[in-house]
């Protein structure tokens, strides 16, 4: 049986792999696409960590979540009675495994639309063949000129806390638990616990957070941090800061966590369930790099330049498993630009103006520097702020907490960063990264005009406030 020949093999289908072998397929090359994730009955599941155990599934429940607690403690104050009201769990968890499934048969059909060949199963190496590779696709063997790897990252398991996904629960275990928890910890108070916390919390689990670092959301300009830790805590989650986890037992009773607090004074944990999210490492497992001489770092990512190729001809990796922030959106625009690169153009990403999401409630969204980055750097900038509490849409949906922030240079007005904690966060941001592509000013912003009443206003008042001329506070 002869071997398939590809121009472009993508080893991954997850936003990075499928979105490259999709535009590798626009620009006119024969691609294939390997991925080995599994549905409850075995069959295809593409989207990667982020359609499956990620983004997607995180954000159904988050939804879920937000209902059940607005039904609970907000219907009232819009004139609406309901009493005993109830969560059936293992409802809500139906719907997001059904709200997974539309997008993996959703990006079935793209691959398929886009006549991209797909392989269900494992990917890897075999070996450099006549200029290009042999890759192990499922079952086969084929043969490619250029490959893309896009396999993503697993998360990082706490020394001596092994994941059961029972007691003891990555991203994944905590998206399938069938129950509410009494009392749940979570370690790490990154989005993943962040996200995770405020669901189960919603739906009534006493809900403690242990972080390492002594401050609370260190990636995140200081104001909106300390913001956040202030309405977290009003909502019921206990963060503590700056502890050393000394271990972690597991029991018929639930888990044990031991740890010193910031004062260095010894405490012990107890809870039903722990979710453990202390970021994640780059996935090589069974990509059989060795059999091509595929370069890791000591991180285990794989090593690639600006462009993300590897130190072999023609093999580039995207997303996850190479350097910069594991965000799907990078992955996406990485495969992307990787797969015009192929092609001969100029795919181009720019990491400055990649945006952050924390989709709690209120939702965090950020882009370019934060105040403290401003700072440490020596440069001059000036700064515009403006609450919710005093716009008109945020008054009637209910939702002032937060504020809009801008960062804008001294001297030259262009926009240095936008930090927004507050309602439908993860939208507004959008106008600060478009504005800051095109290095456009705070004034820039503040000249436009803003439909209202719309939450966005504010992000013009904020512009506006840079140059302390504010209308509306």
């Amino acid at each position: 049986m002869s071997t398939k020949n590809f121009d472009v093999v993508v080893i991954g289908g997850g936003p990075g792999g499928y979105i490259a072998a999709i535009r590798a397929a626009q620009l006119g090359f024969n691609t294939a696409c390997i991925d080995e994730w599994k549905n409850d009955k075995g069959g295809p599941a593409p989207g990667g960590t982020c359609t499956n155990v990620g983004c997607i599934p995180s954000k159904a429940l988050l939804q879920s979540s937000e209902h059940f607690e607005h039904a609970n403690h907000h219907f009232a104050d819009h004139g609406i009675t309901a009493d005993n009201i109830q969560m059936d769990v293992a409802k809500m968890v139906a719907r997001k495994d059904a709200v997974v499934k539309q997008n993996n048969d959703g990006i079935l059909y793209l691959l398929k639309k886009n006549k991209v060949t797909f392989f269900h199963g494992r990917g890897s190496f075999v070996a450099a063949k006549d200029g290009g590779y042999e890759i192990k696709a499922g079952e086969e063997v084929i043969a490619a000129k250029h490959v893309i790897v896009a396999t993503g990252s697993n998360a990082r398991q706490l020394p001596g806390a092994a994941f059961d996904e029972e007691n003891i629960l990555s991203n994944d275990g905590a998206l399938r638990l069938g129950a509410v928890p009494k009392k749940l910890g979570v370690i790490g108070s990154g989005v993943i616990g962040l996200e995770m916390g405020s669901v189960w919390r919603r739906l009534g689990a006493e809900v403690t957070v242990l972080e390492g670092l002594p401050t609370f959301l260190a990636a995140v300009d200081e104001g909106v941090a300390k913001e956040a830790a202030k309405l977290f805590k009003k909502q019921g989650l206990n963060i503590e800061l700056g502890v050393k986890i000394s271990e972690v037992k597991t029991g018929k009773k639930g888990v044990s966590v031991a740890y010193a607090n910031a004062k260095g004074e010894a405490q012990t944990l107890e809870v039903d369930k722990l979710i453990v999210s202390i970021g994640r490492v780059p996935n090589t497992i069974g990509l059989n790099v060795d059999a091509v001489g595929l370069k890791l770092d000591e991180r285990g990512a794989i090593v690639v330049d600006e462009d993300c190729k590897t130190n072999l001809p023609n093999v580039w990796a995207v997303g996850d498993v190479v350097r910069g922030p594991m965000l799907a959106h990078k992955a996406e625009e990485e495969g992307v630009a990787v797969a015009e690169r192929i092609a001969g153009q100029h795919g181009h990403v720019n990491f400055n103006t990649i945006p952050w999401v924390i989709y709690t409630s209120p939702e965090i969204a950020w882009v370019g520097r934060t105040e403290q980055q401003l700072k440490a750097d020596g440069v001059a900038y000036k700064a515009g702020q403006f609450p919710f509490l005093a716009n008109g849409r945020a008054r009637a949906l209910g939702d002032t907490n937060g504020f809009v922030k801008f960062l804008a240079d001294a001297k030259t007005d262009e926009i240095l960063g936008v930090h927004i904690i507050g309602p439908m966060a993860s939208e507004l941001i959008s106008e600060a990264v478009v504005a800051m592509e095109f290095k456009a000013s705070a004034e820039d912003i503040a000249r436009i005009c803003h439909a209202h009443p719309s939450l966005s206003e504010s992000t013009k008042e904020a512009a506006l406030a840079v140059d302390k001329r504010t209308l509306n506070f």
